[in-house]
């Protein structure tokens, strides 16, 4: 197949054009994953980067661990298990105004998690060796798809420093 100057023109421009849309893209996202780190750590008491966050999504729901990516890092397994707590609390109060702060308030799943009622989520904390979780949990289809979007954004927020649970 031969293609002419003109065509050969067009498909050089298309792939210029592609790679700086990508170029645009990664720097926006680095941005965002900076101004993320920095709410976070206004929110979050520990090193964002000496934890490992995972987001496990369940068929009712799912599971938050975060962990000290040193298992030896006592202060930072304090901090985590204290915050973890803290956030237990306040979730059971439909108190979502941390993670709306670090990742805005139109952060998805966010709203429908904060309207649900008592019955329709429970959240539960464990303390861990390593760090802590929570389980949040319900027999609503909407809610249940709400902690899952909601598990994707944060997997998408905190980059390197989550991955999803196993």
């Amino acid at each position: 197949m031969r293609i002419n100057t003109l065509q050969a023109m067009i498909l050089l421009s298309s792939i210029s054009c592609n790679t700086f849309a990508d170029d645009v893209m990664n720097r926006h996202h680095a941005h965002h994953l900076q101004e993320i780190a920095k709410r976070g750590s206004q929110v979050m008491p520990f090193a964002l980067e000496k934890t490992l966050h995972q987001f496990t999504p369940t068929a009712n729901g799912g599971v938050q661990r975060v962990i000290a990516r040193d298992s030896q890092d006592s202060e930072q397994i304090a901090l985590i298990q204290q915050h973890l707590l803290d956030m237990t609390k306040k979730f059971s109060q439909r108190d979502f105004s941390g993670p709306g702060y670090i990742h805005g308030a139109n952060m998805p799943g966010l709203q429908t998690l904060a309207a649900a009622s008592a019955n329709q989520l429970q959240i539960d904390y464990t303390s861990e060796k390593n760090g802590a979780s929570i389980q949040y949990s319900s027999q609503d289809a909407e809610i249940v798809t709400a902690i899952h979007q909601w598990f994707a954004a944060q997997l998408h927020d905190h980059g390197a420093d989550a991955e999803p649970g196993r």
